[in-house]
């Protein structure tokens, strides 16, 4: 039985014709993330913000102005309401009280009023993040992102040249930004499992860039004499098998996870799925199609000590 075979022998798909166009797209979603940002901002969860959220499980659908009075009833003020994966899914998220004691009775007063107000409710556990440690997870998330795509750089940078390097860090701002502007747009939840998940984004990314730039770099001392835009499709395409397989078989189990698992997890899922379609777009379209607007041609790392008549210089061992 002859295996199946996703992308067919011999494949060869000018990526590169439509770099133009790409590279426009890419820039344009690059700008309206970064005014998404700016604009709407982020949904912080309690991990960044600081304070008590409660997860609620109704029997019907409740209104969340009438559920949000209810709080004001309950002596509990500047209450944030959300539906959470469906209208019958609640999160409640209050402010945290400086006193642990006091804390504790405004958790209690919480349960206790939706209990009495819907007793088919079901409520699950109150998770309590004090500010000073929200700031410092906020921080912590930060520069760990920074520093991640900092180190990736420069591996690359030293591993190839320093075109591999720029086009690679180029490839993750892509990356990272358009994920947090699809947060930004949706609003969901922007957590530590977020954070997370962008950590991992910038490692797939990452890993399918270094096998198109392997690739790259082998076919330059192979074809020396091919125009540096033929090269870069052929190594794309001669990588393309992998590509898709690794992303398609990553795609369909994200895909069911979304649908079918936990909405504690829906972030994080949806941003692992967003970030594998954004990371191959990245891979052939960013990181590859830069490497022509760096300059980067197949005699770029050729030896440059050459004799005089323009023939390489060759070190022989010296006759005893």
């Amino acid at each position: 039985m002859r295996p199946l075979k996703l992308v067919p022998d011999h494949t060869n798909i000018a990526f590169l014709k439509y770099r133009v166009v790409a590279m426009a797209l890419s820039g344009l979603l690059l700008v309206a993330s970064i005014a998404l940002c700016f604009v709407n901002g982020f949904n912080l969860g309690i991990d960044f913000v600081g304070g008590q959220m409660v997860r609620v499980s109704f029997q019907q659908p409740v209104e969340l102005d009438t559920l949000r009075q209810q709080m004001q009833g309950f002596g509990i003020e500047d209450a944030t309401i959300q539906t959470f994966g469906s209208d019958r899914e609640v999160s409640i998220r209050t402010p945290l009280p400086d006193d642990t004691e006091a804390a504790d009775a405004a958790a209690t007063r919480l349960r206790n009023g939706i209990q009495q107000a819907y007793p088919t409710s079901q409520i699950g556990a109150v998770e309590s993040v004090s500010g000073k440690v929200s700031a410092e997870l906020f921080e912590t998330g930060a520069i760990a992102l920074a520093l991640a795509m900092l180190a990736i750089s420069l591996y690359i940078w030293f591993r190839f040249e320093w075109q591999f390097g720029v086009g690679a860090l180029f490839a993750l701002f892509h990356d990272v930004v358009l994920t947090l502007g699809f947060f930004a747009l949706t609003q969901l939840e922007f957590d530590l499992n977020i954070v997370a998940a962008i950590l991992t984004i910038i490692g797939y990314s990452l890993n399918d860039t270094i096998v198109v730039y392997d690739r790259i770099r082998e076919n330059m001392r192979k074809h020396r004499r091919m125009e540096t835009a033929d090269l870069l499709d052929l190594s794309i395409n001669e990588t393309l098998s992998r590509t898709v397989v690794t992303s398609l078989s990553l795609g369909i189990t994200l895909g069911i996870l979304l649908l079918l698992g936990p909405d504690v997890i829906f972030g994080f899922t949806a941003a692992m799925l967003l970030g594998i379609v954004i990371g191959t777009f990245s891979s052939v379209y960013v990181s590859a199609a830069i490497l022509l607007w760096l300059k980067l041609k197949p005699d770029s790392f050729l030896p440059k000590d050459v004799g005089p008549q323009g023939a390489e210089r060759v070190r022989s061992k010296e006759l005893p």
